[in-house]
C-alpha cells in the first residue's frame, strides 16, 4: 500500500500545481480589459447567435471556475465573475463553454460518447475504490474470491479512467472552437487573444493531469492484480 500512497501523493502535488497555476493565470488575464467592452454573458450570447444556436440560455452560477455547459437543459452556466466581467479571461471561459454547446448542436462524436457513459461513470466512481479496497483485503493469502472482487474493482476504475480520456478531445475541441471564433470574428486584440489562449491551455492541462493520474493509478492496481494471481 505504500506504493499507492506515494503515487497518490505525486498525483496530488502535480494536480495542485496545475490548479494553482490555472487560478494564477485567470487572475492575471482578468486584469486585461476587453477593447470591445463585452461581458462574458454577451460574448457567450454572440457566439451562440453566430453559430445559429437560439435554444441555449446563458445563465449565472455561483462559485469560482464553476463554468460548464449542461446539455440536459441546454444552458451555458457561467460563474458570477465570468458572467459579469469584461476581460480576456471571461471571454476565454465564456467562449469555451459555448464551444460545448456548439459540439452538442453539431452532434460532436466525442461529446456524445462522453454523455452516453456518464451513468456508468456515476456508478463506477462511487463503487470502484470501495470494491478495490475490499478485494485487496480479501485477496491476502491468495484467496480466489478476494482476487475476483479486486478485478471487479479494477474494471470499475477502468470505466472512470476511460471517461477522463474521452473528456480530453471534448475539452480541447471546445477550446479550439472558442479561440477560432474569437480570432475570426475579431472579438479580441492580439494581446487579449494571447491571454485567452494561455488561460485555456492551462485549463486543458487540468484535464490532462487528471487523465494521466487516473491511468497511472489504474496501471498500479493492475500490476498488483497480476502479482497476486
Amino acid at each position: 500500500m505504500m506504493g499507492y500512497y506515494v503515487l497518490a501523493g505525486v498525483i496530488f502535488l502535480v494536480s495542485s500545481y496545475v490548479s494553482n497555476k490555472l487560478k494564477s493565470k485567470f487572475s492575471h488575464y482578468s486584469k486585461i480589459s476587453l477593447r470591445n467592452g463585452m461581458s462574458g454573458r454577451e460574448i457567450a450570447e454572440k457566439m451562440l447567435a453566430d453559430n445559429g444556436i437560439y435554444d441555449v440560455e446563458v445563465i449565472s452560477t455561483p462559485g469560482q471556475l464553476t463554468d460548464h455547459y449542461n446539455p440536459k437543459n441546454k444552458t451555458v452556466n457561467l460563474s458570477e465573475a465570468v458572467y459579469n466581467q469584461r476581460n480576456a479571461a471571461a471571454a476565454a471561459v465564456a467562449a469555451h463553454e459555448v464551444g460545448h454547446a456548439v459540439q452538442h448542436a453539431k452532434a460532436y462524436s466525442w461529446l456524445e460518447m462522453r454523455s452516453a457513459i456518464v451513468p456508468a461513470v456515476g456508478v463506477s466512481s462511487k463503487l470502484s475504490n470501495l470494491v478495490i479496497m475490499a478485494g485487496l483485503v480479501l485477496s491476502v493469502g491468495g484467496s480466489a474470491f478476494g482476487t475476483s472482487i479486486f478485478l471487479i474493482g479494477i474494471l470499475l476504475f477502468a470505466v472512470t479512467t476511460a471517461f477522463t480520456f474521452i473528456t480530453l478531445p471534448v475539452e480541447y475541441d471546445a477550446s479550439n472552437r472558442a479561440l477560432a471564433w474569437l480570432e475570426n470574428k475579431n472579438m479580441v486584440s492580439q494581446e487579449e487573444y494571447a491571454g485567452a489562449k494561455d488561460a485555456l491551455k492551462w485549463a486543458a492541462r487540468t484535464y490532462l493531469v487528471a487523465a494521466l493520474g487516473s491511468l497511472a493509478t489504474l496501471l498500479y492496481f493492475i500490476s498488483i492484480f497480476l502479482n497476486r494471481r
